[in-house]
């Protein structure tokens, strides 16, 4: 068996076999936290299990969301909606930038809300 065949089937084993869990426990703290800062679980393949679990993960996190809201009294910071778990052959979902607002937008909305130039 050559070198190339051997580092193949040992990528494709699955994440809780013996070997990968060896793998997993050689690493250093930091290769480990780069490992978890750099990852791209979309890129990797999930069994039918795991993206149920993931599924379950999301909907538990909503409705923990739903519920800090709806029992909150309106005043204060508002928590963040959870973005679901990124899973294999689904792009991971970009946030779309707000743009900021200038001046000369600003002023523009003044004017539409007060034609009369705010006068009193």
């Amino acid at each position: 068996m050559t070198s190339r065949r051997l580092r193949v089937l040992i990528q494709r084993l699955p994440p809780e076999s013996a070997t990968m869990t060896a793998l997993r426990n050689a690493l250093t703290p930091e290769e480990y936290a780069e490992q978890a800062q750099n990852g791209e679980p979309e890129k990797g393949r999930w069994s039918m299990d795991q993206h149920l679990l993931a599924g379950i993960s999301d909907a538990l996190r909503d409705l923990q969301y739903i519920t800090v809201v709806a029992n909150s009294d309106g005043k204060g910071r508002k928590p963040t909606r959870p973005e679901p778990m990124r899973r294999p052959g689904v792009g991971a979902g970009v946030p779309k930038k707000r743009e900021q607002l200038t001046d000369q937008h600003a002023d523009f909305l003044f004017n539409m809300l007060n034609p009369d130039g705010g006068a009193a």
